[in-house]
């Protein structure tokens, strides 16, 4: 399908990550890109910066998503390209432990609930309302084509980690909605796709404790180099290149191993070297 300079276009979370590299990307293209967002406080700009237009909508929240198809094709026309990268989801463990109570507690049935409406229930919201203006639209071309739709899942849908249970199955299900809405639609000449990328800086992810590359400071590294005894051996399945460089120093050999199951690769470190000056 090809969408020339000048079509429309809609593109949720557009304040933002993915979301705001797309409508960067469509923008510097040539597209009428119109942002969809809750951010009022950075989503104009970034809509004045690419020459779009801002519409405060809520995902989750039916009528606020029909105005803001409405004001969009009402200032650009019908959209024919749709990106939907906006989400909204809480996080926890099937069963984590309560260390206030002393005890273990359930991620609630509530905050379960709330994921899925901020993704894959909003998914289908957006991916439908697009898709009826399109239907409802003339075709493109000779072949029939009216628009495409670009849903986001995420590599948590084949691969989600530990306190990822509302995320790994909701962006599962945005991928299981695809196919089926894609066969749907395609008479109408309506493409569906997903794409499932890994981690941006968006608020969601912002908001995150940094607990991740805390791991790999060369100052850790070098107490837990310093506290273990020769041939002692740790394995990690990051690869990184400051992972690797920090073991080294704090006096590890390393070797490097395939990994198990979707971990393609792994480090074996072995404290074999003089302690680090």
């Amino acid at each position: 399908m090809e969408l020339k300079s000048g079509t429309a276009a809609i593109v949720t979370g557009g304040a933002s990550g993915l979301g705001l590299a797309s409508a960067k990307a469509l923008a510097d293209q040539g597209f009428k890109v119109a942002i969809f967002d809750v951010n009022t406080d950075e989503g104009p700009a970034k809509a004045q910066e690419i020459g779009g237009l801002f519409c405060h909508v809520d995902i989750t929240d039916e009528q606020s998503v029909v105005d803001g198809f409405a004001a969009a094709r009402e200032a650009h026309g019908q959209e024919r390209l749709t990106v939907h990268c906006a989400m909204t989801s809480k996080r926890g463990k099937t069963i984590g432990w309560d260390k206030e109570n002393g005890c273990y507690k359930r991620l609630s049935t509530e905050d379960y609930a709330y994921g899925a409406e901020g993704i894959l229930v909003s998914s289908y919201r957006i991916a439908s309302h697009s898709a009826l203006g399109m239907a409802n639209s003339d075709p493109l071309n000779d072949d029939g084509e009216r628009g495409a739709i670009v849903l986001t899942a995420s590599v948590a849908a084949q691969d989600g980690q530990i306190g990822q249970v509302i995320y790994g199955s909701c962006k599962s299900g945005v991928n299981g909605l695809v196919l089926p809405m894609a066969r749907d639609l395609m008479d109408m000449g309506i493409r569906v796709n997903s794409v499932m990328p890994g981690i941006f800086a968006t608020p969601l992810m912002l908001g995150m404790k940094d607990r991740n590359p805390q791991m790999w400071e060369p100052d850790l590294l070098a107490a837990v180099g310093e506290a273990s005894a020769p041939d002692s051996v740790a394995a990690t399945y990051s690869v990184a290149g400051a992972v690797r460089r920090g073991l080294e120093s704090a006096g590890f050999s390393l070797e490097r191993l395939p990994g198990y199951g979707r971990k393609r690769e792994m480090l074996r470190a072995i404290r074999t070297l003089p302690d680090p000056a």
